[in-house]
Protein backbone atom coordinates (compact mmCIF):
# COMPACT_ATOMS: atom_id res chain seq x y z
CA UNK A 1 0.00 0.00 0.00
CA UNK A 2 1.06 3.43 -0.19
CA UNK A 3 1.08 4.83 3.24
CA UNK A 4 1.19 8.36 4.88
CA UNK A 5 2.70 8.28 8.59
CA UNK A 6 2.77 11.60 10.99
CA UNK A 7 4.08 11.10 14.26
CA UNK A 8 7.81 9.91 14.01
CA UNK A 9 8.44 9.05 18.06
CA UNK A 10 9.12 5.75 20.10
CA UNK A 11 6.35 3.97 18.89
CA UNK A 12 5.70 5.96 15.22
CA UNK A 13 9.41 5.56 13.97
CA UNK A 14 9.28 1.72 14.46
CA UNK A 15 5.91 1.43 12.77
CA UNK A 16 7.07 3.00 10.08
CA UNK A 17 10.27 0.67 9.78
CA UNK A 18 7.80 -1.97 10.17
CA UNK A 19 5.95 -1.12 6.75
CA UNK A 20 8.99 -0.56 4.91
CA UNK A 21 10.11 -4.28 6.16
CA UNK A 22 6.85 -5.36 4.62
CA UNK A 23 7.00 -3.56 1.36
CA UNK A 24 4.59 -1.00 1.69
CA UNK A 25 5.36 2.90 0.21
CA UNK A 26 5.80 5.11 2.70
CA UNK A 27 5.62 8.84 3.07
CA UNK A 28 6.46 10.59 6.21
CA UNK A 29 5.91 14.06 7.47
CA UNK A 30 7.38 15.76 10.79
CA UNK A 31 7.30 19.55 11.70
CA UNK A 32 10.95 19.13 11.80
CA UNK A 33 12.22 17.37 8.54
CA UNK A 34 15.64 16.41 10.72
CA UNK A 35 13.39 14.10 13.36
CA UNK A 36 12.51 11.70 9.94
CA UNK A 37 16.04 11.67 8.49
CA UNK A 38 16.53 8.40 9.46
CA UNK A 39 13.48 7.09 7.87
CA UNK A 40 14.34 8.87 5.26
CA UNK A 41 17.41 7.10 4.98
CA UNK A 42 15.76 3.80 5.56
CA UNK A 43 13.79 4.35 1.99
CA UNK A 44 10.45 6.54 3.10
CA UNK A 45 9.96 9.34 1.03
CA UNK A 46 9.12 13.23 2.53
CA UNK A 47 6.04 15.30 2.54
CA UNK A 48 6.50 18.68 2.84
CA UNK A 49 2.51 18.81 5.04
CA UNK A 50 -0.23 16.89 5.78
CA UNK A 51 -2.13 17.77 3.02
CA UNK A 52 0.30 16.88 0.35
CA UNK A 53 1.52 13.51 1.92
CA UNK A 54 -2.39 12.87 2.00
CA UNK A 55 -2.85 13.83 -1.53
CA UNK A 56 -0.92 10.57 -3.07
CA UNK A 57 -1.50 7.50 -0.63
CA UNK A 58 -4.18 5.59 0.11
CA UNK A 59 -3.72 5.30 3.73
CA UNK A 60 -2.54 8.02 6.20
CA UNK A 61 -1.78 6.91 9.99
CA UNK A 62 -1.31 9.30 12.79
CA UNK A 63 0.16 8.55 15.97
CA UNK A 64 0.96 12.02 18.05
CA UNK A 65 -0.20 13.16 21.75
CA UNK A 66 -3.56 13.86 22.23
CA UNK A 67 -6.95 14.66 20.62
CA UNK A 68 -6.50 18.03 19.66
CA UNK A 69 -3.34 16.85 17.93
CA UNK A 70 -4.87 14.05 16.02
CA UNK A 71 -7.95 17.12 15.50
CA UNK A 72 -5.97 19.75 13.86
CA UNK A 73 -3.09 17.28 11.42
CA UNK A 74 -6.65 15.83 10.10
CA UNK A 75 -9.08 18.74 9.84
CA UNK A 76 -6.83 22.05 10.47
CA UNK A 77 -4.92 24.45 8.37
CA UNK A 78 -2.96 22.00 5.49
CA UNK A 79 -4.03 18.95 7.26
CA UNK A 80 -4.85 15.60 5.96
CA UNK A 81 -8.87 16.28 4.61
CA UNK A 82 -7.43 19.33 2.70
CA UNK A 83 -5.27 17.46 0.05
CA UNK A 84 -7.37 13.95 0.70
CA UNK A 85 -9.43 12.46 -1.79
CA UNK A 86 -12.44 10.74 -1.15
CA UNK A 87 -12.24 7.30 -0.10
CA UNK A 88 -8.46 8.04 1.78
CA UNK A 89 -8.61 6.20 4.86
CA UNK A 90 -7.50 7.79 8.01
CA UNK A 91 -5.90 5.74 10.78
CA UNK A 92 -5.40 6.84 14.33
CA UNK A 93 -3.38 5.04 16.46
CA UNK A 94 -3.02 7.52 19.11
CA UNK A 95 -5.02 7.40 22.78
CA UNK A 96 -7.27 10.09 22.26
CA UNK A 97 -10.94 10.59 23.68
CA UNK A 98 -13.31 8.03 22.45
CA UNK A 99 -15.89 11.12 22.00
CA UNK A 100 -13.06 13.07 20.49
CA UNK A 101 -12.59 10.36 18.28
CA UNK A 102 -16.46 9.79 17.30
CA UNK A 103 -16.06 14.10 16.54
CA UNK A 104 -13.27 13.19 14.14
CA UNK A 105 -14.83 10.49 12.33
CA UNK A 106 -17.95 12.33 12.14
CA UNK A 107 -16.28 15.24 10.43
CA UNK A 108 -14.26 13.55 8.28
CA UNK A 109 -17.05 10.96 6.51
CA UNK A 110 -18.65 14.37 5.49
CA UNK A 111 -15.71 14.92 3.16
CA UNK A 112 -15.93 10.99 2.07
CA UNK A 113 -12.60 10.03 4.58
CA UNK A 114 -13.14 7.10 6.23
CA UNK A 115 -11.81 7.25 10.11
CA UNK A 116 -10.31 4.42 12.23
CA UNK A 117 -9.44 4.66 15.65
CA UNK A 118 -6.83 2.07 16.27
CA UNK A 119 -4.98 2.59 19.19
CA UNK A 120 -2.43 -0.01 20.48
CA UNK A 121 -0.92 -1.55 23.38
CA UNK A 122 2.24 -3.31 23.32
CA UNK A 123 4.67 -0.24 23.98
CA UNK A 124 7.61 0.27 22.55
CA UNK A 125 8.88 -3.16 22.16
CA UNK A 126 5.75 -4.22 20.18
CA UNK A 127 6.06 -1.42 18.03
CA UNK A 128 9.73 -2.49 17.10
CA UNK A 129 8.61 -6.08 16.63
CA UNK A 130 5.45 -5.83 15.16
CA UNK A 131 3.28 -7.50 17.78
CA UNK A 132 1.38 -4.53 18.40
CA UNK A 133 -2.37 -5.03 19.80
CA UNK A 134 -4.49 -3.04 17.88
CA UNK A 135 -7.87 -2.13 19.32
CA UNK A 136 -10.23 -1.06 16.14
CA UNK A 137 -13.30 1.27 16.10
CA UNK A 138 -15.14 2.34 12.79
CA UNK A 139 -16.59 0.77 9.50
CA UNK A 140 -15.34 -2.84 8.80
CA UNK A 141 -15.18 -1.83 5.13
CA UNK A 142 -12.21 0.56 6.30
CA UNK A 143 -10.54 -1.46 8.54
CA UNK A 144 -10.36 -4.27 5.20
CA UNK A 145 -8.36 -1.65 3.69
CA UNK A 146 -6.10 -0.80 5.74
CA UNK A 147 -5.50 -4.17 7.41
CA UNK A 148 -2.56 -5.05 5.16
CA UNK A 149 -0.99 -2.09 6.59
CA UNK A 150 -1.86 -2.60 10.29
CA UNK A 151 -0.83 -6.39 9.82
CA UNK A 152 2.89 -4.65 9.40
CA UNK A 153 2.30 -3.39 12.83
CA UNK A 154 0.63 -5.42 15.18
CA UNK A 155 0.14 -9.14 15.69
CA UNK A 156 -3.50 -8.96 17.14
CA UNK A 157 -6.05 -6.77 15.36
CA UNK A 158 -9.54 -6.60 16.80
CA UNK A 159 -12.58 -4.72 15.53
CA UNK A 160 -14.30 -3.40 18.91
CA UNK A 161 -17.29 -1.31 16.68
CA UNK A 162 -18.17 1.67 15.62
CA UNK A 163 -16.05 4.54 15.79
CA UNK A 164 -14.67 5.80 19.40
CA UNK A 165 -14.68 2.13 20.49
CA UNK A 166 -11.67 1.26 19.52
CA UNK A 167 -10.71 3.75 22.61
CA UNK A 168 -13.27 2.65 24.47
CA UNK A 169 -10.96 -0.49 24.87
CA UNK A 170 -7.71 1.45 25.46
CA UNK A 171 -9.32 3.13 28.01
CA UNK A 172 -10.00 -0.27 29.41
CA UNK A 173 -6.72 -1.52 28.74
CA UNK A 174 -5.21 1.57 30.76
CA UNK A 175 -7.46 0.69 34.20
CA UNK A 176 -6.52 -2.70 33.67
CA UNK A 177 -2.46 -1.60 33.10
CA UNK A 178 -2.97 0.81 36.12
CA UNK A 179 -4.45 -1.41 38.44
CA UNK A 180 -2.92 -4.04 38.01
CA UNK A 181 0.61 -2.65 38.52
CA UNK A 182 -0.66 -1.32 42.23
CA UNK A 183 -2.47 -4.65 43.26
CA UNK A 184 1.64 -6.34 42.21
CA UNK A 185 2.90 -3.68 43.94
CA UNK A 186 0.92 -4.29 47.08
CA UNK A 187 1.98 -8.18 46.60
CA UNK A 188 5.39 -7.34 47.22
CA UNK A 189 4.82 -5.02 49.88
CA UNK A 190 2.99 -7.70 52.00
CA UNK A 191 5.60 -10.13 51.09
CA UNK A 192 8.75 -7.83 52.11
CA UNK A 193 6.34 -6.99 55.42
CA UNK A 194 6.29 -10.58 56.25
CA UNK A 195 10.19 -11.09 55.80
CA UNK A 196 9.73 -13.10 52.70
CA UNK A 197 11.56 -12.76 49.46
CA UNK A 198 8.98 -11.36 46.65
CA UNK A 199 10.77 -12.83 43.68
CA UNK A 200 9.69 -16.56 44.85
CA UNK A 201 6.08 -15.53 45.56
CA UNK A 202 6.31 -13.60 42.12
CA UNK A 203 7.24 -16.99 40.39
CA UNK A 204 4.51 -19.65 42.50
CA UNK A 205 1.44 -16.55 41.36
CA UNK A 206 2.99 -16.73 37.73
CA UNK A 207 1.84 -20.25 37.79
CA UNK A 208 -1.54 -20.06 38.95
CA UNK A 209 -5.03 -17.95 38.98
CA UNK A 210 -3.19 -14.97 39.41
CA UNK A 211 -0.77 -14.77 36.30
CA UNK A 212 -0.83 -11.96 33.78
CA UNK A 213 1.86 -10.05 31.87
CA UNK A 214 1.56 -7.19 34.45
CA UNK A 215 2.77 -9.31 37.45
CA UNK A 216 5.37 -10.92 34.64
CA UNK A 217 7.08 -7.73 33.66
CA UNK A 218 6.46 -5.25 36.07
CA UNK A 219 6.37 -7.76 38.79
CA UNK A 220 10.18 -8.25 37.49
CA UNK A 221 10.57 -4.37 36.99
CA UNK A 222 9.92 -3.80 40.71
CA UNK A 223 12.15 -7.00 41.83
CA UNK A 224 14.92 -5.18 40.20
CA UNK A 225 14.29 -1.74 41.06
CA UNK A 226 14.63 -0.76 37.49
CA UNK A 227 11.44 1.59 35.99
CA UNK A 228 13.57 2.79 32.67
CA UNK A 229 10.23 3.48 30.86
CA UNK A 230 8.29 1.00 28.58
CA UNK A 231 5.08 3.16 29.08
CA UNK A 232 6.30 6.46 30.72
CA UNK A 233 4.27 7.81 33.56
CA UNK A 234 3.50 10.96 32.08
CA UNK A 235 1.63 9.37 29.08
CA UNK A 236 0.17 7.01 31.74
CA UNK A 237 -1.42 9.87 33.57
CA UNK A 238 -2.67 11.95 30.26
CA UNK A 239 -4.39 8.31 29.56
CA UNK A 240 -5.98 7.87 32.23
CA UNK A 241 -7.06 11.55 32.38
CA UNK A 242 -9.53 10.42 29.56
CA UNK A 243 -10.45 7.73 31.33
CA UNK A 244 -11.66 9.82 34.13
CA UNK A 245 -13.01 12.61 32.10
CA UNK A 246 -14.95 10.21 30.13
CA UNK A 247 -16.59 8.17 33.01
CA UNK A 248 -17.30 11.67 34.18
CA UNK A 249 -19.47 12.48 30.92
CA UNK A 250 -21.05 9.46 31.43
CA UNK A 251 -21.37 9.95 35.55
CA UNK A 252 -20.31 6.69 36.49
CA UNK A 253 -17.62 6.22 39.25
CA UNK A 254 -14.35 4.65 38.52
CA UNK A 255 -12.93 4.36 42.09
CA UNK A 256 -10.14 2.36 41.82
CA UNK A 257 -8.92 4.10 38.25
CA UNK A 258 -8.89 7.34 40.56
CA UNK A 259 -6.61 5.67 42.97
CA UNK A 260 -4.29 4.71 40.28
CA UNK A 261 -4.48 7.93 38.66
CA UNK A 262 -4.01 10.15 41.66
CA UNK A 263 -0.76 7.78 42.16
CA UNK A 264 0.74 8.39 38.86
CA UNK A 265 -0.09 11.98 39.33
CA UNK A 266 2.02 12.00 42.39
CA UNK A 267 4.78 10.24 40.96
CA UNK A 268 4.34 12.83 37.82
CA UNK A 269 4.71 15.72 40.60
CA UNK A 270 7.61 14.66 41.76
CA UNK A 271 9.04 15.27 38.61
CA UNK A 272 9.22 11.49 38.09
CA UNK A 273 6.89 11.49 34.89
CA UNK A 274 10.18 9.92 32.56
CA UNK A 275 9.84 6.66 34.59
CA UNK A 276 7.84 3.85 33.65
CA UNK A 277 4.22 4.11 35.09
CA UNK A 278 5.07 0.61 37.60
CA UNK A 279 7.23 3.21 39.48
CA UNK A 280 4.06 3.95 41.21
CA UNK A 281 4.98 1.43 43.33
CA UNK A 282 7.52 3.35 45.58
CA UNK A 283 4.69 5.13 46.73
CA UNK A 284 2.66 2.24 47.19
CA UNK A 285 6.02 0.82 49.49
CA UNK A 286 5.58 4.27 51.43
CA UNK A 287 4.25 3.84 55.01
CA UNK A 288 1.90 6.59 54.50
CA UNK A 289 0.43 4.17 51.24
Amino acid sequence: MKVGYIGLGIMGAPCVRNLLAAGHEVTVWARRRDAAQALLDAGAQWADSPAKLAANVELVVTNVADTVDVEQLLLGDNGVAQGAAPGLVCVDMSTISPLGARDIAARLAAQGIDFLDCPVSGGEVGAINGTLTIMVGGQATALEKARPALAAMGKTITHIGDSGAGQVAKACNQIAVGVGIAAVAEVMKLAKACGVDPAPVREALLGGFAASRVLDVHGQRMIDDNFAPGFKAKLHLKDMGIVLDTAQSLGIKLPEAERVAGLIGELVADGEGELDSSAIARLIWADNN
